[in-house]
């Protein structure tokens, strides 16, 4: 099994806090990751040698400048009581809902989700800001978080 029960995940509480709590349906839909393949995922998506976003080498894709188009504020969304992600987001992922989607908080830290009830969820997703990326299976857009409350928008190769 390459999946790890909710019950047993060490951040779970970030999807059962009272004050945001996630319908079953989708916790449901939200699946850590086990540790081996985690580590796999991140070395073929992220980095073959840093085990998180803060010791990226220079030749990871995600410390390529070029690799990134623009930076928007997710913070001031995340306080609000608005539940959707900030609009330049969206505007900017333009997937289908079921488009599977990986939230990397490091090497042995990642959750599977659908775009649909990463959409939903995000808030939660994020209660950990420390340099989250997200990324889709099968498409180049991608997400970087940072606890500066910017996300980055960009491409990986």
């Amino acid at each position: 099994m390459s999946y790890l029960p909710l019950d047993q995940y060490q951040r779970k509480w970030i999807f059962t806090h009272q004050s945001m709590p996630v319908s079953e349906q989708d916790l449901d839909a939200i699946k850590p990751m086990d540790q081996a393949r985690s580590a796999q995922l991140w070395k073929d998506n992220i980095s073959a040698q840093s085990p998180d976003a803060e010791r990226l080498s220079s030749s990871d894709w995600p410390m390529k400048v070029d690799n990134w188009s623009e930076s928007v504020d997710w913070m001031s969304a995340w306080e609000s009581d608005d539940e959707q992600l900030p609009q330049e987001v969206l505007d900017y992922i333009d997937w289908q809902d079921d488009v599977t989607v990986y939230f990397c908080y490091e090497k042995y830290n990642i959750i599977e989700t659908k775009w649909s009830t990463f959409k939903k969820c995000w808030k939660n997703f994020l209660f950990y800001d420390d340099g989250p990326i997200l990324i889709g299976r099968r498409r180049n857009e991608a997400l970087w978080f940072a606890d500066n409350g910017q996300v980055k928008l960009g491409k990986r190769n």
